[in-house]
């Protein structure tokens, strides 16, 4: 859960990102783990879900307002900033490496 979040925090805000996993996650029917007004999820599942939403919105431009913000602001004032696919080239060198320690190191 943690990647196919991330994945879709990616390019939508990461609030309803967060809530439609979790609405998922309600819905399987699990037991044991947090209670929630949807059902019943596993600890590390909810977490799984909340950092894979919160970490990788920092993926694109889109992913998190305040780097959409930062490119509006540099761009008026002359800076040169990366496209939003070299964006992207640059959260796949930097941000990848990042998130796979953290899922090796949290959820495995």
């Amino acid at each position: 859960m943690f990647w196919a979040t991330g994945a879709l925090s990616s390019f939508l805000d990461n609030t309803p990102t967060y809530l439609v996993f979790l609405t998922t996650a309600g819905t399987l029917g699990l037991t044991g783990g947090i209670t929630t007004a949807l059902g019943q999820i596993p600890a590390n599942l909810l977490e799984a879900i909340s950092c894979g939403a919160v970490f990788m919105g920092a993926n694109t431009y889109i992913g998190n307002a305040p780097n959409f913000m930062v490119k509006a602001i540099s761009d008026e004032n002359g800076v040169n900033m990366p496209s939003f696919f070299g964006y992207i080239l640059w959260s796949l060198a930097f941000l990848v490496p990042v998130f796979i320690l953290d899922m090796l190191v949290f959820f495995l």
